[in-house]
């Protein structure tokens, strides 16, 4: 008997396309793996099983040839617009929200034939205030770790088994961040791969959706099809990796250090040619840049709601907006300037590498829900806008996921997804 939820998304949509497997099936063997777990993990915002299943029916009857995801499970983030779904955006200022139409990205997922399992929670308008969303790899639940943010929800359910596939957005950290912490595959294509139509805004030059899952084939597959891309995965073959330390070093644990380490000895091990890479000047301060054009081009996207629901806003939001607002349009203008001339040197390095390898975190997922960890090693790649694939690699003291970035050129995804898969075949036979 095939079990359902051991499947890739690759395998899926290639069995429920030749009815050998109905959409009704998956999406019930996922239903009894939420029901089974969301009362203690909380990452779902919005879940119901009997519109879940009336798509699912929906796909088996169609007499039409099915679409490239027929019948895979996605979870979206719940700061993407669902027409039939509410989109709260993890504030109360939009808990009655109801969407004409579907974001983008959603809508070619139903036009490619997947279901929309539900929405996955999200911190506040994707920024810093902690959902409920429990790490499902916390070694005991009772005593939860953060599942990361702002992808909370996303990277929880994936890590859970509760869906295959679930949007992420990033803007600083929030896809990368919670993929290490919660042990799965975190994809953050170059910016500009998916369209971000029916996203609420935060930082319009950084804002980028991309996808959680459980393997690098996976993320490659789902966001080919959506991207209108075939993103071909080479596992053999000549590469050059540049072990990058980035300029926030200090900040990582001798875990995440050793993390580091492992991968890059992984991939030398299965043939490519390793090095360190030493970031030039123009990258020195960029998480520091990318978190100032983040607070002023959000100060300018939520003047409606800070002018008519202030007391709504969360008091860290409220500090962000402030910090935007005073930042003022000459030094947002010679900020941009300077991130588009890291964009310039960084694209050097690439003549000498093919990717990149870096910290995701600081370290393992921290302890409680008041906080969803530190950005600081996901801010630079984000302004940068290369395409960031996370690794699970390892587990540290507490046994806690740990991963690796792998950074591409930009609109070179395939680059780094092919380095990721190459890593991530060498944690899982050594």
């Amino acid at each position: 008997m095939t079990d359902i939820l051991a499947l890739s998304v690759r395998e899926l949509a290639h069995q429920v396309a030749q009815r050998t497997l109905s959409a009704e099936a998956v999406a019930h063997a996922y239903i009894q793996r939420i029901e089974a777990q969301e009362a203690v993990l909380h990452a779902w915002q919005y879940f119901d099983a009997a519109q879940v299943l009336v798509q699912a029916r929906g796909i088996d009857a169609a007499s039409s040839a099915a679409g490239p995801l027929a019948g895979v499970p996605v979870g979206v983030k719940d700061v993407m617009d669902t027409a039939d779904m509410p989109s709260g955006y993890g504030s109360p200022i939009y808990a009655a929200h109801r969407p004409l139409v579907d974001a983008a990205a959603v809508a070619a997922v139903r036009a490619s034939g997947g279901i929309v399992l539900g929405k996955t929670v999200t911190t506040e308008f994707a920024t810093f205030k902690p959902g409920p969303t429990v790490n499902p790899r916390s070694p005991r639940l009772n005593e939860p770790h953060t599942p990361g943010g702002s992808s909370s929800g996303s990277a929880a359910a994936v890590a859970a088994g509760m869906v295959p596939v679930a949007f992420g957005t990033q803007t600083a950290a929030s896809i990368v961040r919670p993929a290490s912490y919660c042990g799965v595959v975190g994809y953050k294509p170059t910016f500009g791969t998916l369209p971000t139509a029916g996203v609420k805004p935060l930082s319009p030059s950084l804002d980028t959706i991309g996808v959680l899952t459980r393997r690098v084939d996976d993320a490659a597959f789902f966001v080919g099809i959506l991207a209108r891309r075939d993103f071909v995965i080479e596992k053999a073959g000549s590469l050059r990796v540049g072990v990058c330390s980035t300029p926030y070093w200090d900040a990582a644990t001798p875990a995440s250090r050793q993390a580091l380490s492992d991968a890059a000895r992984l991939l030398e091990a299965a043939g490519a040619t390793v090095a360190d890479a030493v970031l030039p000047q123009a990258c020195d301060n960029l998480a520091d840049v990318q978190s100032a054009i983040m607070s002023y081009e959000a100060s300018l996207a939520y003047v409606p709601e800070y002018q008519t629901r202030r007391n709504d806003l969360s008091e860290p939001f409220r500090d962000i907006l402030a910090a935007g607002a005073a930042l003022g349009g000459a030094r947002y203008v010679a900020l941009q300037s300077q991130a588009e001339q890291g964009r310039h040197a960084l694209a050097a390095l690439f003549d000498r590498f093919d990717v990149l390898l870096a910290p995701s975190a600081p370290g393992e997922a921290p302890a409680g829900l008041a906080s969803t960890g530190d950005p600081i090693f996901s801010r630079m790649w984000t302004l940068l806008g290369n395409p960031c694939v996370n690794v699970p690699v390892s587990t540290g003291p507490a046994g806690l996921p740990l991963g690796v970035t792998v950074i591409g050129p930009r609109w070179r995804d395939e680059v780094a997804l092919s380095a990721a898969a190459r890593l991530e075949q060498a944690v899982g036979t050594r």
